[in-house]
């Protein structure tokens, strides 16, 4: 009995026993996969921190080699602008040593070389090391045994164009006689041709018609300082100037109206906002070829004087009909052939002279466009080629007064290219640099030469009692003379006028 009650217990406890186990279990295997999951959330977080990290590291590293390669860039660049300057600066002692071909040309003094043609070329001994073997094969120089002749992992391309080879905008805003009449009839030329009659018989986007003459009046206007209305129209432009009512109000129309200028353009970017001067008038007549500025018609910086040897053949052509007395009656002007002969020889006068300008003079372009005189230009223009001259113009010395065989302001577009594997960071620098009044190299007087073509001593006499002592609040008053007169001394390198960095 005794023993049947013992089994009875210890079975019920087994059972007891098991009824918790199985109670507890459920809870156990739910807290099994607890670990797990923390564990994999921590790994997550840590995952996506080191993901961020990493790509915050690499943007700013990637950031600061950008930095790194446009500042590398932007030295290269200024060292080609500044190796520009250098370069034209140096043209007339080139032009000296090549004075024996002046009597070949015709001529007893050489004009002026279009060095700057050749920049890239010539300053390839500062560029890379393929630059480098071009120059050296060019010129046949051992650049091996020269030292910082260039950096390591940049190099530059660098374009120099002569602004005194384009129509110059900017003629009415100096107030000179005739120069609303000068540009009038230049830019009629231009735009003059039967072929463009299609881009003047359209509104604009406010409605308005844009003739040729509006367009021309409106470039006038922009840049001359009175506030009358210019008529480009006809031989008495000049005289119906002055008659003319004010100025449109074409600008203050406008859904975003502003005021017009009255003064001269700073930048080319400027001329677009002249009254009808589009898209479509910007390619065709401003820059044809957006690539290549040295096909560009226009400038507002030049000297106002156009060099009839680096002016492209448009230009040239433009020019010369402007001032033809019967352009409709010209051939020259008017026959399509006739211009297409002239073009090709203008675009391989470079192969024909071999580099040598063609006209040694304005006076020998001028005889050469009405077939006199004689010399290399006729025998290739007229004689050889046959090119129809000019019968008459309406004065030669006016027309001398606005040519000339040489150039004083250039622009020169340099880009710095930094390379860093298979990256490469371009940086572009356009620079206007006037080289009128600049001495030639090492010919620049010294600040004492300076005090004494100005009459001062070299060195200021101490003030004595009765001279009014110098104002402490001013700034120049403790300024040297020395200082000041060095500050005005002229640059051989030209003075640079504009500067643009992109």
């Amino acid at each position: 009995m005794s023993t049947t009650r013992h089994r009875t217990a210890r079975s019920d406890a087994i059972a007891g026993v098991r009824r918790r186990a199985s109670a507890v279990r459920p809870r156990r295997s739910k807290r099994r996969g607890v670990a797990l999951v923390m564990v994999l959330g921590a790994l997550t977080v840590l995952t996506v921190m080191l993901t961020e990290f990493q790509d915050e590291t690499s943007a700013e590293l990637g950031s600061a080699l950008a930095e790194r390669d446009a500042l590398r860039a932007e030295y290269a660049a200024r060292s080609a602008v500044n190796l520009s300057r250098l370069l034209l600066a140096a043209e007339p002692t080139i032009r000296k040593s090549l004075a024996f071909m002046g009597p070949l040309m015709g001529a007893g003094t050489l004009p002026q070389l279009p060095v700057w043609q050749l920049a890239d070329e010539l300053l390839g001994a500062f560029n890379d090391e393929a630059r480098q073997e071009s120059f050296a094969q060019l010129t046949s120089v051992d650049l091996s045994q020269g030292k910082g002749l260039a950096m390591e992992g940049v190099s530059f391309d660098v374009q120099i164009v002569d602004e005194d080879s384009k129509l110059n905008l900017n003629v009415p805003a100096r107030g000179t006689p005739g120069g609303q009449k000068q540009v009038g009839e230049q830019v009629m030329t231009l735009i003059g041709g039967p072929q463009y009659d299609s881009m003047f018989e359209e509104r604009d986007e406010e409605g308005d018609y844009n003739t040729r003459e509006t367009i021309c009046g409106a470039l006038v206007d922009w840049v001359d300082p009175d506030q009358d209305q210019y008529v480009c129209q006809g031989e008495d432009n000049a005289a119906q100037a002055g008659s003319q009512a004010g100025e449109d109000s074409y600008y203050a129309r406008l859904k975003q109206p502003y005021e017009r200028k009255n003064a001269a353009f700073d930048s080319l970017q400027e001329i677009h906002l002249v009254r009808g001067v589009t898209e479509e008038f910007w390619r065709t007549f401003i820059q044809p070829d957006p690539d290549n500025p040295a096909e560009r018609n226009v400038t507002v910086w030049g000297s106002g004087k156009v060099n009839i040897n680096t002016a492209n053949a448009v230009v040239i052509h433009r020019l010369i009909c402007a001032y033809a007395v019967h352009p409709e009656a010209e051939p020259f002007c008017t026959d399509p052939t006739q211009f297409a002969l002239f073009y090709q020889i203008m675009q391989g006068k470079a192969m024909l002279t071999r580099g040598i300008p063609l006209f040694t003079s304005p006076k020998a372009f001028v005889q050469v466009m009405l077939g006199k005189g004689g010399g290399l230009a006729k025998m290739l223009l007229i004689d050889m080629f046959g090119l129809t001259p000019i019968s008459q113009v309406h004065s030669e010395n006016y027309l001398l007064e606005k040519i000339s065989a040489e150039s004083k302001v250039f622009s020169i577009y340099a880009t710095g290219v930094a390379h860093s594997g298979k990256r490469e960071t371009r940086v572009r620098i356009h620079a206007v640099v006037d080289f009128r009044q600049a001495p030639p190299p090492g010919q620049s007087r010294n600040v004492q030469e300076l005090m004494e073509a100005a009459g001062l001593a070299p060195s200021a006499p101490a003030p004595t009692e009765t001279e009014t002592p110098s104002n402490p609040d001013d700034p120049m008053a403790e300024l040297p003379e020395e200082a000041l007169l060095s500050a005005l001394q002229k640059d051989p390198g030209g003075n640079i006028i504009y500067y643009r960095l992109d």
